[in-house]
């Protein structure tokens, strides 16, 4: 990694996001168990890959590493982290002064402002980051640079906005803070190989060829694109209109792991990779008192999906997730399957 300095006195590592499924408390479980069970092991595929912290992990332990999502964010993400490419750290350094030292009161109103302002950030917050996601558009980048900035603004929004932690609805406040201030994320520097896809995971299984692949699917209903739709606007910054109380945009992105056909897909990805080892996570979610929070497939078909793969190993661990406030129940626990892939 780059080190720390004046320039990245604030900065904003990998894992400083609110997500949902984050793996970031269970990177040393899973890794242990993986490194137990799987050998000789040089290219790691994490196909559903959500903030990145696993593939981040798996950087410090293997040569090759294919990381995929299919949301907009979330690739921009690995791009402003993980893409090798040179930057002018001094240029994005003074452009983030000079966006904080914007004066709203400055600025005419702007997409963002008129859709977000009192409802996501206050009015004059919405207003600069929408006069900073304009003025990205308008400078000359190149593909690091331009990645860096998005991603700090995404970073630098998440941590005031006013919300549980997604962007399924806001608080209803009669005075919203204005809290805007931009710090920039910090790349990760490495010599390891990368390859970076925005692919729906099961069109990608058919592509690659792995020697692990780690699959982190969507566990229930909830789609992710329309949590994060409004980073998901951000990133496309195509403006369309949005709709509801949520001010959402027309469904796009729409994972068929949430639905009935989650087991379907699931034996479909299976069965279409080339790989010599499966590593899959779920959790236990199937009483939530949230239907939508229930699981969509059922560990014992998870088993029998790949143990026509090969022969499978569960781990599983005690462990409290990340939730939004509505989901609690009792006894939740996280599982590991590996899979050892027959010849």
């Amino acid at each position: 990694m780059y080190k720390q300095n004046s320039l990245f006195k604030n900065y904003f590592n990998l894992s400083n996001r609110r997500y949902i499924g984050n793996k970031q408390k269970l990177l040393n479980w899973i890794f242990e168990n993986i490194e137990k069970e799987c050998k000789n092991i040089e290219i790691f595929s994490d196909i559903f890959a959500g903030t990145g912290v696993v593939s981040l992990e798996a950087i410090k332990r293997y040569k090759k590493i294919i990381i995929n999502d299919f949301l907009y964010s979330n690739n921009i993400i690995y791009k402003a982290f993980f893409y090798q490419e040179e930057f002018d750290i001094d240029k994005l350094q003074k452009l983030v002064e000079y966006f904080n030292k914007l004066n709203p009161k400055n600025l005419e109103d702007n997409y963002f402002s008129n859709y977000y302002g009192d409802k996501y950030f206050s009015y004059d917050s919405a207003k600069i980051i929408g006069f900073v996601r304009d003025y990205i558009e308008k400078i000359e980048l190149n593909q690091k640079e331009y990645a860096i900035l998005i991603a700090s603004l995404i970073y630098s929004i998440d941590k005031i906005a006013n919300t549980v932690g997604h962007y399924d609805a806001y608080f209803k406040k009669t005075k919203i803070e204005d809290k805007f201030f931009m710090k920039l994320i910090q790349p990760i520097k490495t010599t390891k190989k990368i390859e970076i896809y925005k692919n729906d995971a099961n069109f990608l299984a058919k592509e690659i060829k792995t020697d692990i692949v780690y699959i982190d699917p969507p566990y229930n209903s909830r789609q992710y694109s329309r949590f994060y739709h409004l980073l998901e606007n951000l990133v496309k910054w195509d403006k369309p209109k949005l709709y509801g109380v949520a001010l959402k945009p027309e469904p796009e992105n729409i994972s068929d792991y949430c639905k009935v056909s989650a087991k379907n897909k699931l034996d479909e990805l299976v069965s279409d990779i080339d790989t010599k080892y499966i590593a899959l996570s779920y959790n236990n979610t199937y009483k939530s008192k949230s239907k939508s929070s229930q699981n969509k497939i059922s560990l014992d078909e998870i088993k029998e999906i790949l143990n026509k793969k090969g022969s499978t190993k569960i781990y599983k661990i005690d462990y409290q997730q990340f939730t939004t406030g509505k989901t609690d129940f009792e006894n939740h626990q996280e599982y590991l399957f590996i899979t050892k892939v027959k010849k």
